[in-house]
Parts: structure tokens; sequence; C-alpha cells
């Protein structure tokens, strides 16, 4: 089984109309073509060789990750002699992508990498994560590999990225025991010896593959600080073996990726970019690359379960016929693909975004930037920072609820270690904790709320042009629009903190619905078979979207004394 081509939808998102204009920026109008014997000679080409490559991981992913999955689930990774030793099938899988050259995606080519967009890398993290959620969270930290990209200075990216490419493994040592959501709190300290030189003293924990060969590690540079503006970034080399790892933790899912306690003893260090700005500028665009990349996560999981529900109910016979034709089997169904679709079509919209202002960014480095360029770069990086956490928050959650109707759909069967339904389940409820909490996305996504980023944007989709059949779904995101911009208003004039804070997550989910039912529908302009889908997404978000309206409309800021007594 090959995991992209048995998926139409992914060569759909994968051939989107902007991705020529993201393919020509990020081959720089493909001036490689005569230095590299792999770089594209053209748009037609470039396409080509993502195919080509996906279609490479799709088919390790159905012969070798997804048979392992099971195994690395129960074997999962053990300490030896300091190091942390993978499963058998976690060593196979990684031993499969090396062999392929599929480690440094998104590098550039003169550090042996692809030079590929973030959309087909997404793609590829995406159909990995179907087959092994556990297994992404190694094999995709190679986003670490981007940040140093960004912020690293020529010597350090010729020495660490050539390695990534190769096939070194990256982690992001930012949680502490005291400091997870906050990362200002972090206590790890950076000291400067007299020759320049950094090194590195102190705990971290929760670290997801803690041993990996290259680690981008936070850390507080500046002596008597207490918050971010005394925390820079570094970067350690697992060669220095100048760190313990104390234990991995034993986890509910993503068994076979090692999440670590590390000790760091004079660990030697390196500097990236600028003291003092490691959480202010650098761990945010890490942190915003990671929650991409549980976004692709969070889509796999739930490609994964859906495909399990439908396999399962199929065949399974009660009463003398499939389960899957009685209305409450599939009822479920249904809205696990509208989900499942919904949550894709984000995926890509936002990955195009990072995709135009990302690049952009790099242009910028390399000339002075048109002030047409510029304006394109503000607007993309924008909509990147409003749908990131919107993604990550809306995408996590539904695929644990995907997961959980595709274990109900299975009955006891389910609860069974005899079927892929139980693993999964246990994976899928990371994704709405790790990188943020649901909760913490709504505090970064409020912001597209209050200022009506969300609300431009939609207005944006809502003009597209549109074929006459799909009209009456246009007309009932309008009203759902229009429900939603009022809603946001009555929050907004309470002029109460307290009171948008308390209601920021319904506000944050009603924008979401709409912005998903037009992409869905948009989706459906280009093709009729997601049709199902927006239909069922679209009166779903219109049935979610009024009761948060009317809860909304009928709450005020007194009653949030009551909420406050209940918890105290």
């Amino acid at each position: 089984m090959n995991f992209f081509t048995d998926n139409p939808d992914l060569l759909f998102h994968l051939r989107h109309p902007l991705m020529r204009k993201i393919v020509e920026l990020k081959e720089r109008n493909f001036a490689e073509k005569d230095k590299f014997d792999y770089a594209p000679v053209n748009f037609d080409d470039a396409m080509d060789s993502y195919e080509k490559v996906l279609d490479v991981i799709g088919e390790i992913c159905g012969d070798i990750i997804a048979p392992n999955a099971e195994s690395v689930d129960a074997e999962g990774p053990q300490i030896v002699n300091n190091e942390v030793i993978y499963a058998r099938g976690t060593q196979e899988n990684i031993d499969a992508l090396r062999k392929a050259n599929l480690m440094g995606i998104t590098l550039p080519r003169k550090y042996d990498g692809l030079n590929f967009p973030i959309v087909p890398y997404t793609m590829a993290a995406d159909i990995v994560s179907r087959a092994d959620a556990g297994f992404v969270n190694i094999w995709g930290l190679q986003d670490c590999a981007e940040t140093i990209n960004e912020f690293a200075d020529e010597n350090q990216k010729e020495r660490f990225l050539t390695r990534v490419a190769n096939g070194e493994t990256c982690a992001m040592d930012l949680t502490e025991p005291d400091a997870g959501s906050d990362l200002q709190a972090v206590q790890l300290k950076a000291t400067q010896n007299a020759d320049g030189s950094w090194v590195l003293n102190g705990v971290k924990r929760f670290i997801t593959n803690g041993d990996g060969n290259i680690a981008l590690v936070l850390a507080r540079s500046e002596a008597g600080t207490k918050d971010g503006r005394g925390l820079s970034m570094f970067i350690y080399d697992r060669n220095h073996k100048a760190v313990i790892v104390r234990r991995i933790e034993n986890k509910l899912g993503i068994k076979g990726s090692p999440t670590c306690e590390l000790v760091f003893k004079d660990a030697p260090a390196e500097l990236v970019g600028s003291r003092k700005m490691g959480l202010i500028k650098y761990v945010m665009a890490l942190m915003n690359g990671a929650r991409l990349g549980i976004g692709a996560q969070s889509v796999g999981v739930s490609e994964a379960a859906y495909r399990e529900a439908v396999s399962y109910a199929s065949e399974r016979k009660q009463f003398g016929k499939p389960i899957i034709q009685f209305p409450a089997v599939y009822e479920l169904i249904a809205r696990m693909k509208a989900k499942l679709d919904a949550s894709r079509t984000l995926l890509y919209e936002t990955g195009r975004a990072v995709d135009i202002y990302k690049t952009y960014m790099h242009i910028s480095e390399e000339r002075a930037l048109t002030s047409d360029e510029k304006a394109e770069m503000k607007y993309y990086q924008k909509m990147a920072d409003f749908f990131t956490p919107l993604l990550k928050g809306m995408t996590s959650e539904y695929c644990n609820q995907n997961a959980y109707d595709s274990l109900q759909i299975h009955g006891g069967s389910g609860f069974m270690k005899d079927y892929s339904i139980e693993r999964i389940y246990r994976d899928a409820r990371i994704t709405s904790i790790y990188e943020g909490t649901t909760q913490l996305q709504v505090v970064a996504a409020i912001r597209g709320v209050t200022t009506d980023a969300f609300l431009n944007k939609i207005r944006e989709y809502e003009a597209q042009p549109l074929k006459a059949e799909l009209q009456p779904y246009r007309q009932i995101l309008i009203g759902m629009t229009e429900e939603y911009a009022q809603t946001v208003r009555t929050v907004i004039d309470a002029k109460d903190n307290e009171y948008l804070d308390f209601h920021a997550r319904r506000l944050v989910e009603m924008a979401g619905h709409i912005i998903m039912g037009y992409l869905l529908l948009l989706d459906t302009d280009k093709e009729e078979r997601f049709r199902t889908s927006a239909d069922i997404y679209i009166k779903m978000g219109r049935a979610e979207n009024r009761a948060r309206a009317e809860y909304i409309a009928g709450s005020s800021v007194d009653e949030l004394a009551f909420f406050k007594q209940t918890a105290e």
C-alpha cells in the first residue's frame, strides 16, 4: 500500500494554483538548474520532483513504517550507556528514510537538502503521521534545522545542516520541570567562558527525541534576569557527551518517540544569533513551525482513525448486515470525513502562507524586496501568524474526536490491542497538549478575532467566484459571518479582558468553523467530490456557532463569579 497514491486529496492540495508562485519564489526562478543536477529546470519539473518524493515516502510508510507501528508501540525506546536506543522498528524506519535521502527535505541544496517548499514537506509529515504518529516526532524534528537555517551564522549552517540532511536527528530542548507553557521561567543556565565559548548547566524535561544528535536549547544567558529578555538560543551537539539522559518518560501514547529528562553538566554549546532573542524571536519561529507540524500530525492521525472506522464498519456484521449501514454509524463516519477534510484544507492553506512569507524573508537577505514584495510578505506573515494557532487548535481537537468516534464504532473490540485504533486513540491525545495546549492556542488566536484579521480573511473568501449551485452554501456562511461579527462586538463592548478571555475559545471556534467551511466550499468549486464534506461541515458549523452565540448572548460579566466560586 502506498500512503500517497491511495489518497487523491493529497495530490489535489499539492496542485493548488498558488503552488506556481511558491515554487518560483523558492527556486529563485530556477537559478540552480545548472549548479545541481537534481534542481528543477521549471515549474512542471519541480512539481514532478515533489510527487516522486512523496510517492517514495508513501511507499515507505505503507511497506515499513505502518507495519512497524504496533511493535514499536510495544517495545519502545530504552536507555543503554546513557544513550537512547530506539525500538527495532523505529531504527528500521529511520534507516529507510535515510537511504532514500529524505531527512533534509526543506533545506537548501548547498547544505545537501532538497530545497522543497513547506507544503510538500508538510504533506510528507501528514503521510508519515498516518503511518505512525510517534515516529513523525523523530523524523519531523528536522523542523529544528529550519530554525538553524533562519537564524544561525553561515559556519553553523554548513556544519549542522549538512548533518541533518545526511540523516542525523534533532531535538528542541525548551521545557523544564518548572517551565512548561511559561517558557519565561526557564532557568537552565548558560555561562560564557573567558574565551567566548558557552557551557550549559541545568535540567530539561519532556524533551521529544531528547537524545537527538543536534539540539536547540533555550537557556538563561543573562545573570539576574527572570523573564524572557534574559534567554538565548544555543546549539548543543550530542558528540560532546556532556548531557545525561536521566530517564525516558512512560507515556500514554506515541511510545516509540523517546520523551526524555536531560541533565546538562558543563555542556559545551554555541550561541545562535543574538543574545536575549532566544524566546522573543527564535523560539516563536521554532514553535510556529512545530505547531504547523502538529497540524500535519493531527490530520494524519485523523486519516488513520477514519480509515480504521470505515474498514471495521464495512466488515463487522450485526443484525444481518454491516454496521456501516446503520444511521448511527454512517453519521459518525460522515462527520469524521467532514472534519478530516476541513482539517486538511486548513493545513495546506496555512502551509502556503508560511511558504510565501518565509521565502520572501530569505530573499530579503539576498537582495532588497520591492514595495509589492514587502506588502505581500507582510500579508502572508500576518495570515500565517493567525492561522497557525487556529490550525493547531482546531485540527488537534478534531483529531481527538475522530479517534474517539472511530474507537466507538469498533465497540469493545476497539478497546483491545488486537486493533490499531487502540494505539491511534492513545496517540491522538497528545496532539491537543504539546507545543501549547488548545487553551494556549486560543490565547494566540484570539488576536485574529479582536483585530478583525479573521473577519477580513472571511470576507476575502466570501468574494471568491463560485458555481451557481453552490451559492446556497455561501449564503449559510454569510449568515454565520454576520452572527459571528455581532457576537464578537457583544463581547468586546463589555470592555472586560477577563470576560473576553472567558469567551475566547468560543469566538475562535466560531471563526474556525466559518473559515474551514469556506475552504471546503472553494475546494468543492474545483472538485465535486468534496461536496458531501462541505455540506455536512457547513451545516454542522452553523449549529455549533448558533449554540456559542446563544450562550454568549445569555451571559454577563457578573456570571464569571459563579465559575470562579466553583473552581476554588
